[in-house]
């Protein structure tokens, strides 16, 4: 933090790239990957936690990056849905059309990587949990859910 209040860049690990920024102490982890490094998939919303769809994962774990600070991001590795390529759980939603306006899904997308990494052999219970941390306003849950059942419970 004291070399971004000093010399105005953060150093970022995204999607296995380290990256220099400039970045304010008040910017957000959604504002720097969205307006300074390009990176657009995490999407702006309710901008207080409650959406979703700006989860990104750091260090592995799924965050809202609109809640987090950049600073707060320097020596962690992030990954945004762009740095997810061709991952089991891409292909199911896909395959279970479990997207409609598209907003959301960004986030649902990496909140289930995460589970998958997280919880390879997750409930039915836990799967439930971890969904009620993303909200799909075109109300999609049933095709999410399965498409999160047929990469966890293999069906």
């Amino acid at each position: 933090m004291r070399s971004m209040l000093r010399e105005g860049f953060l150093e970022l690990d995204v999607n296995g790239e380290h990256r220099k920024v400039v970045a304010r102490p008040a910017d957000t982890l959604l504002h720097v990957l969205r307006e300074r490094l390009g990176l657009t998939g995490a999407k702006p919303s309710c901008k207080n936690g409650d959406c979703g769809a700006c989860t990104v994962l750091v260090d592995g774990w799924p965050i809202k990056s609109c809640l987090m600070l950049a600073v707060e991001a320097e020596g962690h590795l992030i990954t945004t849905v762009e740095g997810l390529k061709n991952t089991p759980i891409q292909k199911s939603f896909v395959d279970n059309f479990a997207f409609q306006c598209g907003y959301c899904t960004s986030g649902f997308l990496m909140n289930c990587h995460a589970l998958a990494q997280i919880h390879p052999q997750a409930s039915y219970a836990t799967m439930r949990e971890w969904l009620q941390s993303n909200l799909c306003r075109c109300t999609s849950y049933e095709e999410i859910t399965q498409a999160m059942e047929n990469v966890l419970l293999k069906t």
